[in-house]
C-alpha cells in the first residue's frame, strides 16, 4: 500500500510514518522542503526504512499543489491509496497572518495537490479546535455548529476542515486530536505546548513550598489531554477501516479532566505540594468585559501581565481558555477502535513520565548558562570593601570564574596583600585604595575606573561599619550615627550613582547591595548599623522601580551574621552560628546569577513576618534577648588595652546560645 504525507517531519507526523511502515510492502512518500534536504538521511534513520521504501518529494505548503514538480506529479498519479494532511502551525502564539497561509491556504493546496495526483483517500488531522470555544457537548457529526472560533488558531483550523469540507471531491475523513502530550511509555515531546505552559508554575511551587502544605489551584473548564502514541495508533487503526467516508473522529480521553484536576494531578507527579483547594475561575466571570479591558488599556497593568506570563512561560493567550467550555463526545471513535486494542490511557498513570521528560529535555531553564564564569566571565566586577571578609571571598571567587575583578578599600597594604594573594591562586585584582565616605575620593574613583574599564557590569556594595551598642548607652554618641550612615548609606549611594550613567548607556547592570537580616528583625543594639542599611534597602526599592525599564536590577542581600574581622570584637559572637566568608560569597554569585530582588534567610524571614504579624510580641521576644546579653566592654566605655572583669552569662543566655547553634540560616 502506498501513502503520502505532509507534516512528515512533525511530532504526530514522524510517528505515523513509523506505524505505517509497519505494514507489509508499505511505501511512504512525504513532502518535505528542498533546504530541508539534509534531514532525510536522519529521517530514514528513525523510520530504520530504506530509501525505496520512504521517499521524499520536495514542495512547499505554501505552494499551489504544493509546487511538487510537474514530472514528480506524473509519477504519483494512481499510485497513492491514503493521503495524510498533518501539515501545520500548532501553536496558540503564532501570528495570524503565518497560521492562514499554513493551515488555511496550506490545506487548499494540499487538496488541490491530492486530487491532481488522484490519491485514494484523503485523510484531514484537524483539532478539537475547529469547534471553537463551542457552550456544551460537541459531536462528531458537528461542525457548522461550531461557535466562538475568533481566535487566529481556531478560526484557522476550522476554515481549513470546511476547505476539505466543500472543496475535496476525493473520500475524506477528519480526525481531531484533543490537546497531544508526550508518548504515554516514554514521555517524549517535542515542544512546550498545552499542559506543558504550567509546569514552570507547578517547578516554582515545588522550589518554594514544601511538599506537604496544602496549596490553592485555580479551577476552570474541562481540557482534553491525549499522548502522542494514542492518537497515532488511532489514526492508524481507524484511517484503514471502510466506511469512514465523510467522517469524522474525536481522538481525545473519554474522561476529560477539569484544569484543577490536570493541575493537581501533575503537581503529584513533581512532588509538588498538593492542591486542596480550587478557586473556580468562573466566578471572574461577574467582573465586566468593558472594565477588563479598561485595566488593560493600562500600561502599567499589561506589562505587569506581561512580566508575568513571560516569567512563567506561558502564552499571553493562555488565560483566555482556562474557562474551556467544551466536552467532546467520541462514541463513533470508541465504536472504531472496538477490538483493537487502542484505547487511551489515563492521565494519571503517564502523568509522572511526562513530567520527568520535561524537566530532563524541555525546562526552559536547561538551556540557560546558570554557572557564575557563564554569568561573569569577562564582565567587570567591582567589589567595595574587596580587601577582607565577605568582600575578599567574594573578589576570590568572581576572579576564579573569569571576571576583571575590581576591588577597593582604605587601607593599602590589605589591598596589597589581596592582590598577592590572587596572584599566588593564578588570577588578579585592580585594586584601588579610596575611602568611599569621602565625596570627592569617591568621585575621583568612579573617573579612573570608568576611564580604565569602561565602567561596570556588576557592582558590589560591600563596604559598611557595623556599631554594636545600646541606644542608652549612646546619648553622647552621635557621631556614631553619622559615620555608619556616611558610609553604608551614602558612600554604597555615591559608588552606584556613579556607574549607573554609565550602566544606562549601555543597557544592562546588577547592583548588589550588602544589607542586614538585622532590618528584617530590628535587632536591638545595632539601631545605628541597621537604620543605614535600611535606609540603602530603601533606596535600592525606589532605584528598582525607577531602572526597570532600563536594563538594570538590584538585590538586597540581608546577610545573616558572617565571622568576619568585623564582629571580632564582640566575643559574645563566638558561641553563636556564624557564616563563613565564603559561604557568604555564594549567596553573591547567586545573586548576580539569578537576579532576585532579595535574598534572605529563613531566619530573617520569619523575624520579618513575626514583626509584620504579631508586632508587639515580636518586641516582647527582642527585648527580652537585648536585656539577656551585656553590652560590649568596648561599648561600655573600656579603653583600648585596659583590664576589665569577664563577663559572665545568665543560664538563659547560655541556654539560648546552644539552641541557635541548631537554627539553620
Amino acid at each position: 500500500m502506498h501513502y503520502f504525507v505532509t507534516g512528515a517531519t512533525g511530532f504526530i507526523g514522524k510517528r505515523l510514518v513509523k506505524k505505517l511502515l509497519e505494514r507489509k510492502g508499505s511505501v511512504v512518500y512525504f513532502l518535505i522542503r528542498q533546504d530541508s534536504q539534509s534531514k532525510v538521511k536522519a529521517l530514514r534513520e528513525f523510520w530504520a526504512a530504506s530509501a525505496a521504501r520512504v521517499i521524499p518529494v520536495y514542495g512547499d505548503l505554501t505552494a499551489k499543489k504544493l509546487g511538487v514538480a510537474a514530472e514528480v506529479v506524473k509519477q504519483l498519479k494512481g499510485k497513492v491509496d491514503h493521503f495524510y494532511h498533518l501539515a501545520a502551525i500548532y501553536d496558540l502564539g503564532a501570528d495570524a497572518a503565518s497560521q492562514m497561509e499554513v493551515n488555511v491556504e496550506g490545506t487548499r493546496h494540499t487538496v488541490e495537490f491530492a486530487q491532481v495526483i488522484e490519491a485514494g483517500h484523503f485523510h484531514l488531522v484537524s483539532s478539537i479546535a475547529a469547534a471553537g470555544l463551542y457552550e456544551g457537548v460537541f459531536r462528531e457529526d458537528m461542525f457548522a455548529e461550531a461557535e466562538n472560533y475568533e481566535h487566529p488558531y481556531f478560526h484557522t483550523k476550522h476554515e481549513s476542515e470546511k476547505i476539505v469540507r466543500q472543496m475535496c471531491q476525493l473520500p475524506w475523513s477528519v480526525y481531531r486530536p484533543a490537546m497531544v502530550v508526550g508518548d504515554s511509555q516514554t514521555g517524549e515531546m517535542d515542544k512546550i505546548d498545552g499542559p506543558y505552559y504550567f509546569f514552570k508554575l507547578i517547578q516554582r511551587m515545588r522550589q518554594i513550598l514544601p511538599p506537604w502544605l496544602p496549596s490553592i489551584g485555580l479551577e476552570g473548564g474541562r481540557v482534553n489531554i491525549v499522548p502522542v502514541d494514542f492518537v497515532v495508533a488511532a489514526l492508524h487503526v481507524i484511517s484503514h477501516q471502510k466506511d469512514i467516508r465523510g467522517r469524522c473522529f474525536h481522538l481525545v480521553d473519554p474522561v476529560g479532566y477539569r484544569v484543577g484536576d490536570v493541575l493537581d494531578i501533575f503537581s503529584k507527579a513533581a512532588h509538588a505540594p498538593k492542591m486542596n483547594l480550587f478557586i473556580n475561575a468562573a466566578l471572574l466571570g461577574f467582573i465586566p468585559r468593558s472594565v477588563t479591558k479598561g485595566l488593560m488599556a493600562l500600561a502599567p497593568v499589561r506589562r505587569v501581565r506581561s512580566a508575568v506570563m513571560k516569567d512563567l512561560g506561558l502564552p499571553e493567550d493562555m488565560l483566555t481558555f482556562v474557562n474551556y467550555p467544551t466536552r467532546f463526545d467520541c462514541r463513533d471513535t470508541l465504536a472504531a477502535l472496538k477490538g483493537s486494542g487502542v484505547a487511551c490511557p489515563n492521565l494519571k498513570d503517564y502523568a509522572w513520565r511526562l513530567w520527568d521528560y520535561w524537566e530532563r529535555h524541555l525546562d526552559p531553564d536547561l538551556h540557560i548558562d546558570r554557572s557564575l564564569r557563564g554569568t561573569v566571565g569577562g564582565k567587570v566586577v567591582l567589589v567595595t570593601g574587596g580587601s577582607s571578609g565577605i568582600g575578599l571571598a567574594t573578589a576570590h571567587k568572581f576572579a576564579e570564574a573569569g571576571a576583571i575583578t575590581l576591588i577597593c578599600g582604605r587601607d593599602q597594604d590589605k589591598l596589597d596583600a589581596a592582590c598577592a594573594q590572587a596572584q599566588a591562586k593564578g588570577y588578579t585584582f585592580a585594586a584601588y585604595a579610596v575611602d568611599i565616605s569621602d565625596e570627592a575620593a569617591c568621585a575621583d574613583f568612579v573617573q579612573k575606573v570608568t576611564a580604565a574599564h569602561g565602567g561596570v557590569d556588576f557592582l558590589i556594595n560591600n563596604a559598611g561599619r557595623s556599631i554594636r551598642r545600646a541606644i542608652e548607652s549612646s546619648y553622647d554618641r552621635f557621631h556614631d550615627y553619622e559615620r555608619t550612615m556616611q558610609l553604608n548609606y551614602f558612600g554604597s549611594l555615591r559608588v552606584t550613582m556613579g556607574f549607573l550613567p554609565g550602566m544606562v548607556a549601555k543597557h544592562k547592570g546588577h547592583v548588589v547591595n550588602i544589607s542586614s537580616i538585622g532590618v528584617l528583625t530590628n535587632a536591638p543594639r545595632f539601631s545605628a548599623y541597621v537604620a543605614s542599611k535600611a535606609a540603602l534597602d530603601a533606596w535600592t526599592r525606589c532605584a528598582s522601580s525607577e531602572f526597570a525599564d532600563q536594563g538594570i536590577s538590584f538585590t538586597t542581600i540581608n546577610m545573616p551574621l558572617v565571622r568576619t574581622p568585623m564582629i571580632a570584637p564582640t566575643g559574645l559572637y563566638n558561641n553563636v552560628p556564624t557564616l563563613a566568608p565564603e559561604e557568604a560569597a555564594d549567596m553573591v554569585a547567586q545573586a548576580c546569577i539569578f537576579k532576585p530582588v532579595r535574598i534572605a534567610t529563613r531566619l530573617g524571614i520569619t523575624g520579618q513576618i513575626l514583626h509584620a504579624v504579631l508586632p508587639r510580641v515580636a518586641q516582647i521576644a527582642m527585648n527580652t534577648s537585648f536585656r539577656m546579653f551585656p553590652d560590649s566592654t568596648a561599648a561600655k566605655g573600656a579603653k583600648a588595652g585596659e583590664k576589665t572583669a569577664k563577663q559572665h552569662l545568665s543560664a538563659e543566655a547560655v541556654a539560648l546560645q546552644q539552641m541557635l547553634r541548631g537554627v539553620h540560616f
